[in-house]
């Protein structure tokens, strides 16, 4: 799917900088990823847009050491898993910036969750619980995004790989788009 590849390539992109700690150039991460300096300097713009810290220097484009990056994940479940579900990102070093959903009609929706640690995990479910607002999800049958940072592209990918072996993953579908 032509949509995946633009995802993955993005990702290699912050992999390839959180590995290296000089700055990369557009024309060797072009040479390296298999697409034209152009598509390298939109790529750096979506990450930018998406929350990452990339530096556009003389000799390439850098991740300062210890900044986090990101990733998009697609998820559903019922609502006695959230807890379940914010839980396992932050035990396995997640950030949980915000939770966005797709809707046909009212487009996208977008709250701040800023959850870091357990604690915070418990303070916004007691919030859910003695509140008289529902979960964002709600509105489209449980399917929901959410913006996670983590140190590096490995512990997205564990995160990836958890939230699937869970079941919570969902996959995209046509009338979604793609970039956020």
């Amino acid at each position: 799917m032509k949509t995946m590849k633009a995802i993955e390539r993005r990702e290699n992109i912050l992999r390839i900088l959180s590995e290296r700690q000089q700055p990369v150039s557009g024309i060797s991460l072009a040479k390296e990823l298999n697409v034209s300096r152009q598509v390298i300097v939109q790529d750096i713009a979506l990450l930018r847009a998406a929350g990452n810290d990339i530096l556009s220097m003389n000799q390439g484009y850098l991740i300062q050491s210890g900044q986090r990056i990101s990733r998009v994940f697609k998820v559903i479940h019922g609502d006695h898993q959230v807890e379940e579900e914010l839980g396992l990102i932050v035990d396995l070093g997640g950030y949980i910036k915000d939770v966005f959903v797709y809707h046909k009609a009212y487009g996208l929706l977008r709250a701040d969750m800023d959850i870091r640690s357990r604690l915070d995990i418990e303070k916004f479910m007691e919030k859910i619980a003695t509140g008289k607002s529902n979960l964002l999800m709600g509105v489209t049958s449980g399917y929901h995004y959410h913006t996670v940072f983590a140190d590096n592209v490995h512990l997205l990918d564990i995160i990836q790989e958890k939230l699937q072996q869970k079941g919570f993953l969902a996959s995209l579908q046509d009338h979604e788009p793609v970039e956020f």
